[in-house]
């Protein structure tokens, strides 16, 4: 028997997300839409023409399967018939027949991995590959390990574990001089303990069955000069132990990150507040058992299930304010993730959230995205341009900057909206720009009332070439967009055209 994952699927595209690259939907005939194609798979109609075997696939056999009335497509070693889908996929049947009678993999994790195919996609399975990998999907053989980051590395990650009548150590080194606490994220469930640290573009992975039980809290400390990880657990009993525990799934092992799938925990909604007529602070609390650190410029996922579908979205998060982290230092296990997000009447995941009620659950992954917060260092002008809720990756990058950057000389927001009431947290920033003199912020309307004395208009050269001022001409600098897809494009288009290099512009895009 065919072990199938469950696990979930995304709603449609957030100008939240912040991943590398974009892709361009196409319009969807009337009776294709998400909800469409969920009553399509609970309805009994046989979607692989199998009428319910599951069979293996030989490479031949799925090379055959190579048209848009007959398309199978092998993601991570499972064979899916995609024809039935074709009409409801969002970036259209172009994009799925790039992969249609091959392994498309690669391509999928190139334009959107943390789509969980498995659960919209499980009435399609045909079967497995009849190959089997010689190792789990994207552990390295031993062999290689010590390779693997040979170009930055002098030899591989390793852990080791020591304990006390009432403790017990577990101690990654990473051998990197860049390890902070936002590098690891560490889970423990029932007796199962998950560590993983990101180092450059994989994850090394501590991940065992724990041979006794521990309490719920535990606490994880960064030497950061040396790159040594440690996790201090607490016995439940003052026994010892004779060893750590059993191994699980790619434990002790360099993965690429790409590879290692999405890893949720169940975050409680504690908070709920209006910010505009149309957007809420959302405030979840992390489980006492997770230590996780979003990085700055990174996004997570949030999944909830909707009518029997597990729907997944990505979501920037923020601070709790734009003073809060001004006032005092973050604390260094900070357990609450805060996010800004706009609810759409008559869209899919966003009512579903607004409707949950203080107490309930949502589940939140691991983090990801590709913003280097190395980037800001030794920075002198910093520009944002913020779309909407596109707002939301500019307000960790622009507390970091002020906070941290000693030879920043100015950053500037130029914010648009359709109105006035659409302007998140106008007030704050119109303080911070009174108390921070480095900070200026411009907000710009696309459909303002007659008393609107401000801005006008949409992205143009115009208003860029007006706004973007170097403090010198060699000042280092980095402009930073994110908003809906046709916004960043434009953008980014325009700041080429302005002579700003590929270095000098970061887009979050969706």
């Amino acid at each position: 028997m065919l072990n199938v994952p469950s696990q979930s699927f995304p709603g449609p595209s957030s100008q939240q997300r912040v991943a590398s690259g974009g892709r361009s939907k196409v319009p969807l005939k009337q009776g294709r839409s998400l909800m469409d194609w969920i009553r399509l798979t609970k309805s009994g109609k046989d979607l692989t023409g199998l009428k319910g075997r599951l069979i293996e696939v030989t490479e031949e056999e799925l090379k055959k399967h190579n048209k848009k009335d007959d398309c199978w497509i092998c993601i991570r070693g499972f064979v899916y018939n995609v024809s039935p889908y074709m009409e409801y996929h969002p970036g259209g049947e172009d994009e799925l027949m790039r992969a249609a009678g091959s392994d498309g993999t690669d391509l999928f994790d190139q334009v959107h991995r943390w789509v969980n195919y498995e659960s919209m996609l499980k009435e399609c399975l045909v079967g497995r590959m009849a190959m089997k990998p010689a190792l789990p999907k994207g552990m390295l053989p031993q062999s290689q390990v010590t390779d693997t980051l040979a170009k930055e590395s002098p030899s591989s990650p390793s852990y080791d574990w020591f304990q006390t009548d009432s403790l017990v150590t577990i101690v990654i080194y990473t051998k990197q001089k860049d390890i902070n606490l936002d590098s690891v994220i560490v889970d423990h469930r029932d007796d199962s303990f998950r560590a993983e640290t990101v180092i450059k573009d994989y994850s090394y992975l501590v991940h065992v069955a724990l041979s006794h039980e521990i309490q719920e809290d535990f606490s994880v400390l960064v030497v950061e000069n040396v790159g040594k990880i440690e996790i201090v657990l607490k016995k439940k009993e003052n026994t010892s132990w004779k060893r750590l525990g059993h191994p699980q799934e790619n434990h002790n092992s360099i993965i690429p990150k790409k590879d290692t799938g999405l890893f949720y925990r169940k975050c409680q909604l504690v908070s709920k507040e209006d910010v505009t007529h149309d957007t809420k602070l959302f405030c979840l609390m992390l489980p006492l058992s997770t230590h996780l650190q979003v990085p700055v410029g990174q996004h997570v996922y949030l999944k909830l299930p909707i009518t029997g579908t597990e729907i997944v979205k990505p979501y920037t998060p923020v601070s709790h304010s734009l003073f809060s982290e001004f006032k005092e230092p973050v604390l260094p296990n900070n357990i609450y993730i805060y996010f800004l997000i706009k609810i759409y009447p008559a869209g899919f995941f966003t009512p579903e959230l607004d409707h949950l009620q203080i107490g309930d659950y949502v589940s939140v992954s691991n983090p990801e995205g590709n913003f280097i917060i190395s980037q800001l260092q030794e920075l002198e002008d910093l520009f944002l341009l913020a779309a909407g809720t596109g707002f939301t990756p500019m307000v960790k990058v622009l507390n970091y900057a002020l906070t941290n950057i000693p030879s920043l000389r100015k950053v500037k927001l130029m914010f648009f909206n359709k109105t006035e009431d659409d302007i998140i947290w106008r007030s704050q920033l119109e303080k911070l720009a009174f108390k921070d003199k480095r900070f200026e912020v411009e907000f710009v309307l696309s459909a303002p009332t007659s008393e609107w004395s401000g801005k006008q208009g949409y992205i143009s050269p115009a208003l860029l070439s007006e706004y973007l001022k170097r403090s010198s001409d060699a000042s280092k600098v980095l402009i930073c967009l994110c908003g809906p897809t046709p916004f960043t494009e434009q953008g980014v288009k325009m700041l080429h055209d302005l002579n700003f290099s590929k270095d000098e512009i970061h887009s979050f895009t969706a």
